[in-house]
């Protein structure tokens, strides 16, 4: 008999047909009526045992946690919440569970205490909800850029480069530990090392991203990236995936259209295909932003948040535009910014992006020309020597959501900023290249996937939407 998922009986009418079903037990009362679940969906299934014709040693065994498989009549359910049930002819205990040691029993359970069992969270509603979604997202990201003529390219894990400068990179080597080999300046000699040169694992595939783009025209990654950044925040991996397009002949505004049309693709993409585990995950954080203070609340629901993505036209405002409308706001006045605002050059924080976007326009807000002080060095240089071509796309809740730029094409412009910033040319020789022979206006962005699954999902916590968080002093499963 072909075993039926409980996301395709819940659906079915075809009553009084004989099925199969396969699943973990969420909870068995009464000795009678069993909660199932397979993971297809965030509903279970109720499959009712006939107790009275059951062995009794095989009724202990139906535990929170057990794997079980059923075989049974499907019925119309008698009782409230569910359309359908399964009368239970003959159940198999697959697997079972130790109730006094399984610790995912049918209770509320701090986030804290899930993490501490990442391998077993999934079979709680909640995650298996956020689960759910993240994959939704994965394959909404891949349709969009199938469907509009980008090619899917691998960029390499280990690199020798360094796109965003920072420096906050995991060392790869082959070197035992203590035993590297010195030069004559007593510092360790990479050139012995496995390829040869000192490498780590990538923060981004861009750049390499970038010189294929100038030969297929559009493509784009989407993979793991690595930051050895010491930081316990809500908002920080030290491995997260990011989906990274670069498009020939593109120019900013091309981007910003790009950006746009792509973020309401993948969120309209959810919420056509995951109404159950939306609703879900809205009714958590309705439930969670009751216990916080009234000036803390969200003003919209989740599903709310994520129409108002969906539904508005992002507004462009110039870095210039935004720091005057911040300089003269209420809260920047009267100093209710932990970040105040007083010239023109500051690094905008989530505080003040969340501001534009909640408070001031009401609507998603893609802020573009930065000083070049503060971005990038492959970002190009504006005519005016002072800012640059990137932008970034602000969300409600969240600030900042998307980074990208239109790249520096000119060969002597890149030259003197990466010299600027003490770039060795012999390093990135190759990405060099791509502006002596055949260069052309470029552009691209970076949107960190787990970010987006966190706006998705109403989640507060990064380390809660990835299967294994990777964080300081963490690398457990």
């Amino acid at each position: 008999m072909t075993t039926s998922s409980v996301k395709e009986l819940l659906s079915s009418d075809q009553f009084l047909q004989e099925v199969c079903v396969k699943g973990w037990v969420r909870t068995f009362r009464s000795n009678r009526f069993i909660a199932l679940n397979d993971g297809s969906t965030i509903k279970n299934i109720q499959c009712v045992v006939d107790f009275e014709n059951t062995d009794e040693a095989l009724l202990k065994r139906i535990t929170t946690g057990a794997a079980v498989a059923i075989k049974g009549t499907l019925v119309e359910s008698q009782g409230k919440g569910q359309s359908v049930e399964v009368q239970v002819n003959n159940l198999e205990i697959l697997g079972d569970s130790n109730p006094d040691e399984y610790p995912i029993q049918p209770r509320k359970h701090g986030f804290e205490f899930l993490r501490k069992n990442a391998h077993l969270r999934v079979r709680t509603n909640t995650f298996s909800a956020v689960m759910r979604v993240r994959s939704a997202l994965s394959f909404a990201v891949h349709q969009y850029f199938q469907q509009n003529g980008f090619y899917y390219v691998n960029t390499p894990i280990i690199t020798g480069s360094d796109a965003e400068g920072a420096g906050e990179m995991f060392k790869v080597t082959n070197f035992e530990p203590n035993k590297a080999p010195l030069n004559e300046e007593g510092e360790v000699d990479y050139g012995q090392d496995f390829f040869g040169k000192q490498t780590n694992l990538t923060v981004s595939g861009q750049l390499e991203a970038e010189t294929y783009a100038m030969g297929l025209g559009k493509v784009y990654t989407f993979g793991p990236t690595f930051r050895a950044e010491n930081s316990n925040t809500t908002r920080h991996l030290a491995e997260f995936w990011m989906i990274e397009p670069e498009v020939a002949f593109y120019d900013l505004d091309a981007n910003m259209d790009l950006s746009e049309d792509f973020i309401k693709y993948v969120l309209q993409y959810v919420l056509d295909n995951c109404k159950d585990d939306l609703e879900f995950l809205e009714n958590r954080l309705l439930q969670e932003e009751k216990t916080k203070p009234q000036a803390e609340r969200s003003e919209m629901s989740l599903i709310e948040k994520l129409k108002f993505v969906v539904d508005n036209n992002f507004k462009r405002v110039s870095y210039t535009e935004a720091i005057d409308i911040l300089r003269n706001s209420k809260p920047n006045k009267k100093k209710k910014f932990q970040f105040p605002i007083n010239e023109w050059g500051a690094d905008l924080q989530s505080e003040h992006e969340r501001y534009l976007v909640e408070k001031h326009f009401k609507c998603p807000v893609i802020l573009f020309d930065y000083p070049a002080k503060i971005k990038a060095f492959y970002m190009r240089l504006n005519d005016d020597g002072k800012t640059v071509r990137a932008m970034d796309v602000l969300f409600p809740g969240i600030g900042e959501m998307v980074g990208g730029a239109q790249r520096e094409e000119r060969l002597d412009v890149l030259k003197e900023k990466m010299a600027a910033l003490d770039i060795p040319e012999e390093e990135l020789w190759w990405y060099l290249d791509t502006r002596k022979f055949g260069t052309a206006v470029h552009s691209g962005f970076g949107l960190g996937f787990e970010r987006l699954v966190l706006f998705t999902t109403g989640m507060s916590n990064i380390r809660d939407v990835i299967p294994f968080p990777r964080t300081p002093q963490n690398a457990e499963f």
